[in-house]
């Protein structure tokens, strides 16, 4: 008999224990060790399947292992693996025009990178060279990304990581309410974000470069502001002459039922970040700007691996797949069927389930929103209750009390309604084990 080619879960945890840092957590008491994916499937060593809905965070909205894409992928590293921009190569000049034709209004100039955090990194630069001005505005509990200039513009504190960043509000950052609070109207938590904003810019508009912004907060639980919001951020922004970055590294490519979340409220931004769902699993990642903008990076700056050609034919691929599948209108037509399930187990179970928020097949489900301690030792017992049916979610919030609804966006109706039936059964007994619970026994959760 042949021996298993897998350490499996223990195994994996033993080297993990020994090799690398403590900051790096995992879900799930029991975690599965994942070794094969296939579309919206991912399954483990000991052969089980699991429907995917989380994406490995929002990554691989065009599937596990797209055959359409990785043939392609395939090919290219056969071919020509890497060259670096200093020579010229035809895939990255083409996933740049192509990045042209989907772009929102006139961004059309592109600069490629392998990280969210390094697109962001280079928007905001973008924005302080053409400008001339240093400051930046970010909404309070935003993700923007883990290098120390990113890390600055982000508000949600659990992933400010190092404790010499500045306080917020001093030097180069003023966060501004995020346009959602708990107890309060939609209309009045934006209200109150754009008030603040009037005022920063009052006071400070001459010394800032740039707002940056997730158009739907992502990790800090699927936060969307009402239709209006965005429209009059960009019209008070344009009085200052300050820029508008847009973080769409979560919410781009067909995520939210539009190619690009913005595109929802018609707005383009001047600068757009770009990452995650671009390359489907491929690390690759860009920050695209107007002509006039871009023409202020003019001094030497290059990235060793941004576009190489294996990551830019890939992106070529996955771009070509979200066209021929219609991937962002299949995002709004399934995402309206999940939500209105989960919309459906929230009057069921009040108790357990408190808001259903989001757009496309980018959903959260906040539990307990009156007791987040709760809320968040509820999510980890969902998780992990789901995770023995055969369906993995995500979590995320501020309090870590949503569950995260962001699969492949190649889901089916069928995939989406047998989670609900499952969902469903979880939390007719979390509601049970919620009426004996107190607060005090909160936070016994899983590890990330």
């Amino acid at each position: 008999m042949s021996m298993s080619p897998y350490i499996g879960p223990e195994g994996i945890l033993e080297k993990r224990s020994q090799y690398f840092y403590p900051c790096t957590s995992y879900f799930y008491r029991n975690p599965p060790q994942l070794v094969r994916g296939d579309m919206q499937y991912l399954y483990g060593h000991d052969g089980k399947r699991y429907t995917d809905f989380f994406a490995g965070v929002s990554v691989v909205a065009s599937g596990h292992c797209n055959p359409e894409i990785v043939e392609r992928t395939a090919e290219q590293l056969r071919t020509l693996q890497h060259t670096c921009t200093i020579y010229l190569t035809q895939p990255n000049v083409d996933l740049a025009e192509r990045l042209a034709e989907v772009l929102p209004g006139d961004l059309r100039r592109t600069f490629f990178v392998n990280s969210g955090s390094e697109a962001n990194e280079g928007a905001l630069l973008l924005a302080r060279l053409h400008t001339g001005r240093r400051g930046f505005i970010a909404l309070e509990q935003g993700l923007h990304g883990r290098t120390y200039l990113t890390m600055s513009v982000t508000g949600l504190q659990m992933w400010r990581t190092d404790p010499q960043l500045a306080v917020p509000g001093a030097e180069d950052v003023t966060f501004i309410p995020r346009p959602y609070a708990q107890g309060m109207s939609a209309d009045d938590a934006a209200r109150r974000s754009i008030d603040a904003l009037k005022t920063v810019l009052e006071e400070r508009g001459g010394e800032i470069a740039a707002m940056i912004a997730e158009p739907i907060q992502g990790n800090a639980g699927i936060i969307v502001p009402p239709d209006w919001y965005f429209p009059e951020v960009k019209a008070l922004l344009e009085q200052y002459g300050v820029l508008l970055i847009s973080d769409e590294i979560q919410t781009g490519f067909g995520r939210t039922g539009r190619m690009f979340a913005m595109d929802r409220w018609g707005v383009t931004p001047d600068i757009i970040s770009m990452a995650k769902a671009l390359g489907s699993g491929v690390p690759i990642a860009a920050f695209a700007s107007t002509d006039a903008i871009a023409a202020s990076f003019n001094r030497p700056s290059a990235s060793t691996f941004g576009g190489n050609p294996v990551s830019s034919v890939t992106a070529l691929a996955v771009l070509d797949y979200i066209e021929a599948h219609r991937l962002p209108e299949r995002a709004e037509r399934l995402g309206g069927q999940l939500r209105a399930g989960l919309e459906d187990l929230a009057a069921r179970y009040p108790r357990v389930l408190s808001e259903v928020r989001g757009a496309g097949l980018m959903l959260g489900a906040e539990l307990s929103a009156g007791a987040p301690e709760l809320g968040a030792r509820l999510v980890d017992d969902v998780l992990e209750a789901m995770k023995d049916r055969g369906f993995i979610i995500g979590k995320n919030g501020v309090g870590r009390n949503v569950l995260a609804f962001q699969p492949p966006l190649v889901i089916t109706e069928q995939n989406i309604a047998e989670m609900l039936t499952a969902l469903g059964q979880v939390f007719e007994e979390a509601d049970r084990a919620a009426a004996s619970w107190t607060q005090e026994g909160a936070g016994d959760g899983n590890r990330a």
